[in-house]
C-alpha cells in the first residue's frame, strides 16, 4: 500500500510558480493559461496540476493546493476501496447488492432506469466508473461502509481529497456540504501511483483503471482530445485516455492519464464559479477544452 511519504508532504507544501511558454520543461500551455486565466478574472476559483509520467516533473501548478469541491471525482475513491476488497477476497467486494429504497436517488447513471434490481458488487463498480451512476455508488457505499472509503483515503497519505457523503438530491445543515472535495496536486499523485501499479497493488489498480477507461463523460477537458465518448479504451491516433469527472452546480472537476506519441502526462482540474447563467457555465467548459488542447499538443 502506498503512504504519503515525508518528501512528497514537503514536494505539496513547497509553493510552486505556475508554468507558461518559455519554461523549457512546461510545454506550451499559454492557450490553456489564457482560458483559465480569463474565468479566474470572471471570479471562477481555479486550481490545476499537470504531471509528466516518465520523470515525474510538474509541467503546470495553479493553486494546486487549494481544497476545492469536486463532485463525483471523489467516487474514484469508493472504487478504490472496492477494488482493494475484492483483492483481500473481503466478501462485501463480492456478491449481489440490491436497489435499496434508501439508495434511490436520480440524476447521473443507468441503474434507476432499468428492470434489474439487483447487481453484483463488480457490475455496480463498472456503472460508477462508466456513467458515474449515483444509485450504484449509494450501493456500493451501503456495502462497504463510508468509513471504510475514508479510512483507505487516509492509509493512502491522502490528506485534502475525500469523498464525504453518499449521494443526496439535497443537502441539509446536518449533510456534508458537498459529496466530496480534493486537491488537483493529490489527485495527479493518486492517478499516477494508479498508474504505476501502486494503490495497494498491480492488480487493484489495474481493476480501478479499468473501470475509470470506460467513463462516457468527455464533456470537459478530455473535449479536447477528439475521441470517441463511448468507445476509447484502445489508443485512437496514438491517443490513450483513463478519466473521471465531476459535475456539480458550480463545480466541474476532471482527473485523468493521457498517453500520446510523445509523451504522457497525469492531470487534474477543478473550477467552482457562480452558475448564474448558461453563459457561465459555457465559458468553463470552453476553457477546460482549451486547457485540454494543450495537453493534447504536450502529448501528439
Amino acid at each position: 500500500m502506498v503512504m504519503m511519504t515525508q518528501d512528497r508532504r514537503e514536494r505539496i507544501r513547497t509553493p510552486r510558480a505556475g508554468r507558461h511558454r518559455g519554461d523549457e520543461a512546461a510545454g506550451t500551455f499559454v492557450a490553456g493559461f489564457e482560458a483559465l486565466g480569463g474565468i479566474a478574472y470572471a471570479g471562477a476559483q481555479v486550481s490545476a496540476n499537470v504531471v509528466d509520467l516518465r520523470n515525474g516533473q510538474s509541467l503546470i501548478s495553479v493553486d494546486d493546493r487549494i481544497v476545492l469541491p469536486t463532485a463525483s471525482v471523489g467516487k474514484l475513491l469508493l472504487l478504490i476501496e472496492v477494488s482493494a476488497r475484492m483483492t483481500a477476497k473481503d466478501a462485501a467486494g463480492f456478491g449481489i447488492v440490491d436497489k435499496s429504497p434508501s439508495d434511490r436517488i436520480s440524476g447521473a447513471g443507468l441503474w434507476q432506469h432499468m428492470q434489474a434490481p439487483v447487481l453484483p458488487v463488480i457490475d455496480l463498480a463498472a456503472l460508477v466508473g462508466a456513467v458515474s451512476d449515483n444509485l450504484a455508488t449509494n450501493a456500493l457505499l451501503r456495502q462497504v461502509g463510508l468509513d471504510s472509503v475514508r479510512a483507505r483515503a487516509e492509509s493512502l497519505g491522502l490528506s485534502k481529497t475525500a469523498l464525504l457523503d453518499f449521494v443526496r438530491a439535497t443537502r441539509g445543515p446536518d449533510d456534508a456540504p458537498h459529496l466530496s472535495v480534493g486537491s488537483t496536486s493529490e489527485l495527479t499523485w493518486l492517478v499516477t501511483a494508479l498508474c504505476r501499479g501502486q494503490i495497494v497493488d498491480h492488480v487493484t489498480s489495474q481493476r480501478v483503471l479499468d473501470w475509470m477507461s470506460n467513463n462516457a463523460d468527455l464533456s470537459m477537458v478530455a473535449a479536447g482530445f477528439g475521441l470517441d465518448p463511448l468507445d476509447h479504451r484502445t489508443a485512437d491516433h496514438g491517443i490513450r485516455l483513463i478519466n473521471k469527472t465531476g459535475s456539480d452546480r458550480g463545480v466541474r472537476s476532471e482527473v485523468g492519464l493521457l498517453n500520446g506519441p510523445r509523451a504522457g502526462i497525469a492531470y487534474a482540474l477543478t473550477v467552482q464559479f457562480a452558475d448564474t447563467s448558461l453563459a457561465t457555465r459555457l465559458s468553463v467548459h470552453d476553457a477546460m477544452r482549451v486547457f485540454g488542447l494543450d495537453l493534447l499538443e504536450y502529448v501528439a
